[in-house]
């Protein structure tokens, strides 16, 4: 009971404190399935713990309802988040499939590297230490530990220019213009760069950039430089 207690209060407190209106609305499902659920489950309990006699709580009736009901309550919760994936969005299954084959093709690969590590290094360690040597096993769990972030943001390079092409090439688009930024200094070429970034990532349909410098007397005055359109 204390750890559904502290999970229903830890979404209360979440729901009013820390989540956004978006957030909020994305998940009042979850929170007034859990409520109804929880208020339900004590109610059926308290009566059966603290009035078993009144209420005959060793009948086959009784038990037979109990243990009918308290499923039931609790299926509101699960219910709950399916009405919230459903209707606002709460769950976003590319996030899901990404990791999945992110994590799923890196733990295959380190499998086979610690596999491939173990068995190679016992061999050729076997004419100095023997078959049973532990050197192999510490050898290929340091070289996993070593591997394991580079490879895992090789992979997701390569997933996302794989299946996510359109995410890839916005990073790569805003990447390449920061590297610009920090070595350009005409304004006119910056001012193309920037036409050209938005266009490419945002894809408007009109795209306009206008600045406004300050003039000698200290007010600004705005300046149309530039458009692109898609």
């Amino acid at each position: 009971m204390g750890l559904v207690l502290g999970m229903l209060g830890s979404q209360i407190y979440r729901y009013r404190r820390v989540s956004n209106p978006r957030q909020q609305r994305q998940t009042k499902w979850v929170v007034a399935g859990s409520v109804v659920a929880v208020c339900a489950l004590f109610g059926l309990l308290t009566p059966l713990f603290f009035f078993p006699r009144a209420l005959g709580t060793s009948s086959p009736f009784i038990l037979s309802l109990a243990s009918a009901l308290v499923p039931l309550t609790m299926l509101l919760i699960p219910l709950s988040i399916g009405v919230a994936v459903l209707r606002s969005g709460l769950f976003d299954i590319d996030v899901v499939i990404n990791r999945a084959l992110v994590y799923g093709s890196l733990t295959a690969t380190l499998v086979l590297v610690y596999v491939g590590g173990v068995v190679g290094l016992q061999r050729l360690l076997a004419p100095l230490f023997g078959e049973s040597n532990q050197l192999a096993i510490v050898a290929s769990t340091l070289a996993i530990a070593a591997l394991f972030n580079p490879l895992r943001r090789r992979i997701q390079r390569i997933i996302d220019r794989r299946f996510y092409r359109k995410k890839y090439d916005v990073r790569r688009t805003l990447e390449d213009f920061s590297a610009r930024l920090r070595d350009e200094t005409d304004l006119e070429q910056l001012n193309a760069d920037l036409l050209s970034v938005i266009s490419t990532t945002m894809q408007p349909a009109p795209v306009s950039l206008w600045l406004t410098p300050a003039n000698d007397s200290g007010r600004h005055r705005s300046k149309y430089v530039g458009e692109a359109t898609e």
